[in-house]
């Protein structure tokens, strides 16, 4: 098979060894469609190594057809158009991936628009409301709002009525989150967003893949007993914490990453979006958003594209899918 092998100065499409199996409660998938992430550039840089046993291979997120079932799986079939959810391999013609991280495609959608839902909706799903414990009615502030992640949370916050401010980075970025559903936002460029967000009435939850250099404002916004969710570090891995509003507000502090959670606890996380989300992506009140596409071959435009920050929504590879 083929897939893109990676350092930090190229990508390319080349011949590979092919994936081993499917073993026990495994399935192989022909790959139609890759997610391109932040996490990939992090990866190829040298910043974010994938989980011990994991394929080196680039790519977090795919969509594709069922070829080979192992032992112990149900509910699945060969030929079945699918979504997966991987710890890496994405990249490439085949994967091998546990069953319990791969969902049917939604009724009414097609392949495409499938590569975008595993990784944004799970990530959001799992910091909105299993780390971040949203309560009925609280207010969410989401850092990066016209990201891949940020434009899945803004739909489900609208979806399960929580009011939601966003930062991004341009007026047009501004924009489209509020047309996904964002109540308020804030540009980036123009300083801090403390004051704005205060003048909403504060975040009683915070998502935020920046980090450092977030964390002080950050915590002038949280409201007491608030909830500030950490799911990455652009903006650096060091700052100073203020204990003392920690303690008076009771503030709560997490980091979360979902790559390195093991295969069952990913499937509890994909088993919520299959009940909670995949009929609202049915139904059409939610949906994935896809920002371009590139072929396989033209990875690195891709990962430039993403890293300079250019896209609303998901950034995706054809490996051999149909639109």
């Amino acid at each position: 098979m083929y897939a893109i092998h990676h350092d930090p100065d190229r990508l390319v499409w080349a011949e590979a060894t092919a994936p081993a199996g499917p073993g026990h409660q495994e399935v192989r998938l022909r790959v139609a469609w890759a997610g391109v992430n932040r996490a990939d550039l992090m990866q190829r840089a040298g910043q974010y190594p994938p989980p011990a046993g994991a394929s080196a291979t680039l790519g977090l997120e795919v969509s594709g057809t069922v070829v080979a079932i192992g032992e112990g799986v149900t509910g699945l079939a060969v030929g079945q158009p699918v979504c997966a959810l991987l710890a890496g391999g994405g990249y490439a013609e085949e994967v091998v991936v546990d069953a319990r991280q791969v969902l049917p495609v939604p009724a009414g959608l097609g392949l495409r628009e499938a590569a975008a839902l595993p990784e944004v909706f799970a990530t959001a799903w799992l910091n909105l409301f299993m780390e971040g414990a949203l309560a009925p009615g609280e207010r969410v502030l989401l850092h990066a709002g016209a990201s891949g992640v940020g434009t899945a949370a803004i739909q489900l916050c609208q979806a399960f009525a929580h009011p939601c401010f966003v930062t991004a980075g341009s007026v047009a970025k501004l924009t489209a989150c509020r047309e996904l559903g964002a109540d308020a936002g804030w540009n980036r460029h123009d300083g801090s967003f403390v004051e704005s967000v205060k003048a909403w009435g504060g975040a009683d939850m915070i998502l935020d893949p920046v980090g450092a250099s977030y964390l002080a404002d950050n915590q002038k916004v949280l409201n007491a007993d608030g909830r500030l969710v950490v799911i990455g570090l652009m903006g650096g891995r060091q700052a100073e914490l203020d204990l003392g509003r920690l303690l008076m507000k009771r503030q709560r502090v997490i980091g979360s990453t979902l790559r390195t959670h093991p295969p069952a606890a990913k499937g509890e996380i994909l088993e919520a979006l299959r009940v909670h989300v995949w009929p609202r992506l049915v139904s059409g009140e939610l949906a994935p958003l896809v920002d371009r596409t590139w072929p396989i071959a033209e990875a690195e435009a891709a990962h430039d594209h993403v890293r300079r920050d250019a896209n609303v929504g998901k950034v995706l590879l054809e490996v051999g899918g149909k639109p």
